[in-house]
């Protein structure tokens, strides 16, 4: 039993030492496990895995290649340790801003990433350790750990390369997950996206595209389209309107201020902003508050562009389709049918007889 257990040490040992030294000395040859890097952002933070690609050549990996729980390593620390998670040097994971890892908080770095398999062969743990230069985890301390969770592996198709890979990418999270033999071991990662985001401009508009108020506008947009930080987006919008008083800049700051219950202001500062809006502008506008369900109001806003613009085609079509939604039927023929005195470009004549047939009109 001493000798099997010297043997495997020296096995080892020759292993990193011609590893180590094939860098050091010699020249550059192609490891049996190549080196890998897989990247994924979510939202505007990246995750980054650095790892080797053992293949399963034949071999039993679980239980067997790849040892079930904790295992004590031959040298290095010689502590308890889980499974390195690929081959030779560590497989690390780096957070480009503070994440959420299976629910437990992890500050921005790079980690050591290792997972243990539980004899179920179903079941495991993944762990992230302050080491995160070390080969393998032959030098594990579980001092160092920065978190471990327990974790459910999947059964999934034979996958002959170790491959790291993400699943479920959405603005805020996504999964990690490890494929090899046929287990997968799927870690979640989170992000406060909203709140990374807008730190991020905080910082962004102290450099040139703070310069501009479309800078400005667009943190603004940000916030209100995402429902978050919006005394934020007031204080961004405030700058973009100082700089240059549009409607679109008006309309962003009346959408934050009934976000945030303060729809006289928000009603009283649209008076403003439509009194300078285009003829495109208005029409926008009349459909935003068509698709809020707002259509009366967006039928006097669809009125008010046909009396600035009487020769418009498209603001009569427009106008029609507001009376189609309300279903008013006599008034949306009867707006459908001037849109087409008007000459007007083939989309909108397209879509003005498109409505009548509907109707019944043609």
């Amino acid at each position: 039993m001493l000798k099997s257990l010297f043997a495997t040490t020296a096995v080892a040992l020759l292993s990193i030492a011609t590893a180590t030294n094939s860098h050091a000395q010699g020249i550059t040859v192609p490891r049996p496990s190549a080196a890998a890097t897989v990247t994924q952002t979510i939202g505007i933070s990246t995750v980054t895995v650095k790892y080797s690609r053992p293949s399963v050549k034949g071999r039993e990996v679980w239980g067997k290649l790849v040892p079930y729980g904790y295992n004590v390593q031959p040298f290095g620390a010689q502590n308890a340790a889980p499974w390195r998670a690929g081959a030779n040097e560590n497989t690390t994971i780096e957070f480009s801003h503070d994440a959420k890892v299976q629910g437990q908080t992890v500050p921005a770095g790079t980690y050591g990433l290792t997972f243990v398999v539980n004899s179920d062969n179903s079941t495991g743990e993944v762990i992230l350790s302050k080491d995160s230069r070390s080969w393998g985890s032959f030098f594990y301390d579980p001092a160092h750990d920065q978190m471990r969770a327990k974790i459910q592996l999947r059964d999934i198709p034979m996958t002959e390369l170790l491959t790291y890979d993400f699943l479920n990418v959405d603005q805020n999270s996504g999964e990690v997950v490890l494929n090899w033999e046929k287990k997968q071991f799927p870690v979640k990662i989170e992000f406060a996206t909203n709140d990374i985001v807008m730190a991020n401009a905080n910082e962004e508009l102290k450099n040139v595209i703070g310069f501009t108020p479309q800078g400005f506008a667009s943190a603004a947009n940000y916030a209100l389209q995402n429902k978050t930080h919006y005394e934020d987006g007031i204080k961004w919008i405030d700058q973009a309107i100082a700089q240059n008083k549009t409607f679109a800049y008006l309309n962003t700051k009346a959408g934050l201020l009934r976000a945030m219950g303060k729809g006289d202001d928000a009603d009283k500062l649209m008076a403003d902003g439509i009194a300078i809006a285009s003829e495109i502008e208005l029409n926008n506008y009349g459909y935003q508050l068509l698709l809020g369900g707002q259509v009366d109001k967006g039928i006097e806003i669809l009125t008010l562009n046909t009396k600035r613009h009487p020769e418009s085609a498209n603001v009569w079509d427009s106008l029609g389709e507001a009376y189609a939604t309300k279903g008013d039927k006599d008034n949306a023929i009867k707006n459908f049918k001037k849109s087409l005195t008007l000459n007007p470009a083939p989309l909108v004549k397209a879509n003005s007889e498109k409505f009548l047939k509907q109707l019944g009109a043609m």
